[in-house]
């Protein structure tokens, strides 16, 4: 295991833990956060928790599991919600990350909500994304519905002390091997670690760190999409994001005028296409 080096300026190194609910995401985090501090470096965890599509609130409830880490002055630990924003990631993390940058951690761990089939989000906001999955999981079929071969950089076979861990982590051997992982020049093959994340030695996790380091030094090659690349998409999607979400405001400021309403009322009348009304309001916004 080796520390990242921090200089001035450099982003915090970003490591998205997702997986579907009970995968026990909050569990691994704590412990590869032990791991980060036994090496030595200051670390941030961004747990991000649902929102109650009812009533909005969240309970915040994922750095219990992170109890441990309370009076360390080198562990900061957020929890963040949703509000209502799908993929299980906050609208608030890349500034989350940037805010924990200027304070100089050199580690950021998200913890996602767990959300499902579009849990892949966070592979947009990750340098290094680890899915986290459990014996007896699913079928390959579900994983690539899910997009997680596309995603993951680190598979994690986690609680793998229950029956069924050595079918999984067969499982997705194969599916890495029937997807090409690792063949072509250059390319990564995504590791599958199996832990026992809740154990008194938290068996495997320091394996799962040094896959993450593993993974840091082949961006930082060079090889095939590299760091930087991986950065710019990210920044070129955030900014897309932006830019979509202002012009929803807008959109929704416009369709509230006189003219607005004018052209609503025309196409419920079905007088008017909803393209076309769209396209006359598009100069408005």
């Amino acid at each position: 295991m080796g520390r990242l080096t921090h200089g001035q300026g450099d982003d915090a190194y970003t490591v998205g833990l997702t997986g579907a609910p009970g995968a026990g995401k909050s569990t691994l985090t704590s412990a590869l956060v032990r791991v980060v501090r036994a090496c030595g470096d200051r670390v941030a965890v961004l747990a991000i928790d649902p929102s109650s599509p009812f009533t909005g609130g969240a309970i915040l409830g994922d750095r219990v599991r992170m109890g441990d880490h309370a009076t360390d002055d080198a562990v900061f630990i957020r929890s963040m919600a949703t509000r209502g924003h799908l993929g299980g990631l906050a609208v608030a993390t890349p500034e989350a990350v940037r805010v924990l940058t200027a304070a100089g951690f050199p580690w950021v761990l998200v913890e996602t909500v767990g959300v499902g089939q579009v849990e892949v989000e966070v592979a947009g906001h990750a340098d290094t994304t680890v899915v986290v999955v459990n014996p007896g999981w699913g079928d390959a079929v579900q994983a690539n519905k899910a997009g997680l071969l596309e995603v993951a950089d680190v598979f994690v076979v986690n609680k793998a002390d229950r029956p069924g861990a050595a079918e999984t982590i067969k499982d997705l051997d194969r599916m890495l091997d029937l997807a090409g992982a690792g063949h072509a020049p250059g390319s990564w093959r995504a590791p599958v670690v199996a832990t026992t994340a809740s154990s008194a030695t938290g068996e495997g996790v320091a394996e799962v760190w040094d896959a993450v380091l593993a993974h840091r030094d082949h961006l930082l090659a060079g090889s095939g999409e590299g760091l930087a690349e991986r950065r710019r998409r990210r920044a070129a999607d955030e900014v897309t994001r932006l830019v979509a979400a202002r012009l929803l405001e807008r959109a929704r400021a416009a369709t509230g005028t006189a003219r607005g309403t004018e052209l609503a009322e025309a196409v419920a009348r079905g007088e008017l296409d909803p393209w076309t009304a769209a396209d006359e309001l598009l100069p408005d916004l």
